[in-house]
């Protein structure tokens, strides 16, 4: 059983019962959980009579960023006054949770018809990430996605890539076109000249076996670029 002992003196007694109930964050989640606040939604999850207190330090120890709260080990977690390893795991789970509306429904076929379509199936997830990671989106002559699979995982740059290694997976599926995409921990989508330097190559070797590079993404926090749109390495 979690305890409360730890919690400082300015915490007690607990904000929840100085509320009415409609301003709880329990009622607030209920009434309309996409009105609230992320403050409101972290101490719903915490629950507890401190949950208020814990949601506002929560915040304050991770400077009011969910990007860093997600990315937090449970031990960075637990350091937080009032959060046990029980809350720590439910703060855990209900952003992993999140992550899961993005994804795909079991048999659902997406199609891929822009650069935006392609982001919205990664970008969360890959938004998150701490290293950089290749992945490529094998797709049929349609455009239908076949798979997602992830190819590099470390620094992607010209001298590490190596083309076969990113067109396996569609060989070995028989997919006729891929779109690469990689993101960049920095936050920052800007295209590197190793960027261009790889897809130049990817766009090169596609030719050869037959096998279109419809584009390469860069995700970088909430943002991506095309470098297809943008016309680099594409030419």
């Amino acid at each position: 059983m979690e305890t409360l002992l730890n919690f400082p003196p300015e915490y007690k007694p607990s904000k929840l019962r100085t509320l009415p109930l409609r301003d709880q964050p329990a009622y607030r989640v209920t009434s309309n959980a996409s009105a609230c606040s992320l403050a409101e939604l972290l101490a719903a999850v915490a629950g507890g009579a401190h949950q208020i207190e814990i949601a506002e330090s929560l915040l304050a120890r991770f400077g009011g960023d969910i990007q860093r709260i997600y990315k937090a080990h449970v031990a960075e977690l637990t350091s937080v006054h009032g959060i046990g390893q029980q809350t720590a795991v439910r703060l855990k789970a209900a952003l992993a949770l999140a992550l899961k509306l993005h994804e795909p429904a079991a048999g659902e076929r997406l199609v891929i018809n822009s650069p935006a379509d392609a982001a919205a199936l990664v970008q969360y997830e890959m938004s998150l990430l701490e290293q950089e990671h290749l992945r490529v989106i094998l797709l049929d002559t349609r455009n239908h996605v076949m798979d997602i699979v992830e190819v590099y995982r470390g620094s992607v740059n010209s001298s590490q890539v190596r083309v076969a290694e990113v067109f396996r997976p569609a060989i070995q599926r028989m997919a006729p076109g891929i779109l690469v995409c990689h993101n960049h921990p920095s936050g920052d989508p800007t295209p590197s000249p190793d960027d261009l330097a790889v897809t130049r190559a990817m766009v090169q070797g596609g030719k050869i076996l037959n096998i279109e590079t419809l584009d390469h993404l860069i995700i970088g926090g909430n943002r991506w670029v095309s470098l297809k749109d943008r016309g680099l390495g594409f030419s």
